[in-house]
């Protein structure tokens, strides 16, 4: 099983990253896919996650309105588009995996997204 996040970097307050994450070694299409995030000293979080057709999803609060997820079933990948970025939003962002129906969940080694100035 792999689960690969890609995208990070380090951006300017106001300014957009995308992150992907490819999967591999599972059924993809029946895991809800989620991203997840942990800032330095703080609990990991819950950011977005969708469902396993992409017709909902969900965010934490601080993210509506400027993060997008999106999934495409036929290349295995979850994105998630980070817009009006703000120094709050650095942390190590992680992709996780999870089937509720076999409770069973995958996570990837997470990237770093830095928003500063």
């Amino acid at each position: 099983v792999q689960v690969a996040e890609s995208g990070g970097g380090l951006v300017q307050p106001g300014g957009s990253l995308r992150l992907s994450c490819v999967v591999s070694g599972f059924t993809f299409s029946r895991y809800e896919m989620r991203w997840h995030r942990q800032a330095p000293g703080k609990e990991r979080e819950l950011v977005a996650g969708i469902t396993l057709s992409g017709g909902d999803w969900y965010y934490l609060d601080s993210v509506k309105g400027r993060f997008t997820v999106s999934r495409d079933n036929e290349k295995n990948t979850v994105y998630l588009q980070m817009n009006s970025l703000k120094p709050e939003d650095t942390a190590v962002y992680y992709c996780h995996a999870w089937n509720s129906n076999i409770q069973r969940n995958y996570w990837g080694q997470g990237t770093q997204v830095t928003v500063a100035s």
